[in-house]
């Protein structure tokens, strides 16, 4: 969870209210979700917070909460911005690992120390939330009186150029250095390029940004000393760079709101990728920014009072939105909806809960009226929980070892090792056509290893790994395991199927289907459920040595020998027969 370091005197200033004393502020903090935790030496408050509201990562967005909460403010502010006098030009030779860039240019500062700390830490703490360590979003704040512009002719704005650079190539002086160094030398001789250096070094060419004079910015590492800010910076100019459009222009208005809360005025940027240079589809080549576009949702007024449990008038709602920093309208009908507002740095508004939160907030939690719920029952396990330990209990007793794995995988396991296409079926294929297991993957979106990149979609690769990782061990070895997989499914509300698989897989010497097949039908004399096997090819097993496996007259699994290539794959040296079906068949 964030931490935040917040100057109480300097709070009071920004919401106007000198009067609070400190248990005040505490208290009135507390209800916007921010914990107290502590002091620092220098009398710095620290609050701990929910990692959505990513405004309130400096004191300006704080303060801006909190005079929403006093009723000092009300509805959507969006500050003006000035039509732009720069340019930021993206070259195609920037990496395709970082194409996008965003910006703006602030003018009429006034930086004292606290209001520099406070960037500082808006900057930092952007970087290990939304930027995820820099990897999605890196921010540069430079002064801009330093960046001398080139005009690409006369007449036309200044302008600076996003574009690759050769590792040893330019050189500049880098933040806390004295020396030029190349970016390589960067990552290799700085401490901030060490921390960094795996974000770009197995690029060919690395981020950096130019003025006419040169060099000045590495990003997503650090940049060049010529425009650093200081409390003599009156006007900045705001470079971010990242994987993802989208989320470094919202990161960019977080900053343009702390900014415009100081009294400064926000000037926008013209963004131009060039042809070649990998460019956002969504927007276009040619972009002005910053984006404070206003978003808009809709929620039903039944759904609030639902959720909240409490009786609203529209009027009364309407109330809570302003006060939350939000516009509303409604119409009249059989079904009340309202048309919301969401200003530009709320980029934690993704569904209508995040709406009926707000209005609960608003209307404040500690006055909700606790009540019991209308039913008349007590908690208990549930009937698939019950299920699941019975079919464990069942399988043990057949004489296999009950396993727990990873429901993350990657596609080289979960198809390719087993020597399937993702696409090609799907994990309950009733009408005889496609190949169990090869359902679409689910995938994460970004994935912190290639060995974790979606999830599986069958468990019986699971099952083969262990086997992979266990041939030290003596034989026979009967495993098996009851357990997630999924799978996309555009029917489905959140397009994705999700269910639970029984799964089991006989090694030994004289491993066999009819070994594999003699414990799955005990498994299901069990249970009291007819099972038929009809022939069945699927590329797992051996043509010939392969079935489906029905139960009570539905298709819901694959039982087999597995193909000599898969155990060549995966180094095994003796048979393998396997089957694997779904959970819910033997209800």
């Amino acid at each position: 969870m964030p931490v935040v370091d917040v100057d109480p005197d300097e709070l009071r200033e920004l919401t106007g209210h000198e009067e609070k004393d400190d248990e005040e502020l505490k208290a009135d903090l507390f209800g916007l979700g921010l914990e107290f935790e502590g002091e620092t030496d220098d009398g710095m408050y620290q609050f701990e917070f929910a990692p959505d509201r990513l405004d309130r990562l400096s004191v300006e967005g704080v303060a801006r909460s909190l005079r929403y909460h006093y009723g000092d403010a009300r509805g959507v502010y969006v500050p003006n911005t000035n039509d732009p006098e720069w340019r930021i030009e993206v070259d195609e030779s920037v990496p395709d690992e970082r194409p996008y860039v965003t910006g703006a240019v602030v003018r009429g500062l006034d930086l004292d120390e606290a209001a520099l700390e406070s960037l500082i830490q808006l900057q930092e703490k952007l970087h290990a939330t939304m930027g995820r360590g820099r990897a999605k979003g890196a921010i540069g704040i430079h002064d801009l009186a330093m960046v001398k512009g080139a005009p690409l002719q006369e007449g036309a704005e200044p302008s600076i150029t996003y574009r690759g650079v050769d590792p040893k190539g330019d050189t500049f002086v880098p933040l806390d250095a004295n020396d030029e160094l190349s970016p390589a030398a960067v990552l290799e001789e700085h401490a901030t390029g060490e921390t960094y250096a795996d974000l770009v070094t197995d690029l060919d060419r690395y981020p950096a940004i130019y003025d006419e004079l040169g060099l000045f910015s590495f990003p997503p590492v650090i940049n060049g000393k010529r425009t650093e800010v200081t409390t003599g910076s009156r006007e900045l100019l705001v470079e971010l760079t990242g994987t993802d459009q989208w989320t470094i222009d919202r990161m960019c208005n977080i900053i343009c709101y702390a900014l415009s809360a100081r009294g400064a005025t926000i000037e926008e940027v013209e963004v131009n990728y060039a042809d070649g240079a990998t460019h956002p589809s969504e927007y276009g080549a040619e972009l002005v920014r910053p984006n404070l576009d206003i978003d808009e949702k809709t929620v039903s007024h039944e759904r609030i009072e639902t959720l909240l449990g409490v009786d609203f008038e529209p009027e009364e709602v309407v109330d809570c939105f302003e006060r939350a920093g939000l516009d509303a309208s409604y119409t009249l009908g059989e079904d009340v909806r309202y048309e919301v507002e969401i200003p530009p740095y709320r980029v934690d508004v993704l569904h209508p809960l995040d709406l009926v939160d707000d209005v609960g907030r608003a209307y404040g939690f500690d006055n909700l009226t606790p009540r019991y719920p209308d039913v008349g029952t007590v908690g208990g396990r549930h009937e698939r929980s019950r299920l699941e330990d019975a079919v464990r209990t069942s399988l043990v007793g057949l004489g296999f070892e009950d396993l727990l794995n990873f429901h993350m995988t990657s596609g080289t396991e979960n198809y390719d090792r087993m020597r399937i296409e993702p696409g090609t079926g799907g994990a309950a294929v009733g009408d005889g056509d496609g190949v169990f297991g090869g359902g679409s993957p689910v995938e994460i979106t970004e994935p912190y290893s290639e060995e974790y990149t979606q999830l599986r979609t069958w468990a019986l690769p699971s099952l083969v790994m262990l086997l992979e990782r266990n041939t030290h061990n003596a034989y026979p070895q009967d495993v098996a395991e009851v357990g997630f997989v999924a799978e996309r499914d555009d029917d489905a509300d959140t397009n994705v199927a999700e269910s639970r698989h029984v799964a089991g897989a006989v090694a030994r010497r004289d491993a066999s289907y009819e070994a594999a097949k003699g414990q799955l039908q005990a498994l299901c004399d069990d249970f009291d459920a007819d099972l038929a096997t009809p022939r069945v090819e699927h590329p797992t097993f051996i043509d010939g040595r392969a079935a489906a496996v029905m139960i009570d007259g539905e298709r819901v699994g694959v039982i087999g020998e597995i193909h000599p290539a898969v155990l060549v794959e995966h180094d095994l040296e003796v048979p393998v027969a396997a089957f694997e079906f779904d959970l819910d068949a033997l209800r």
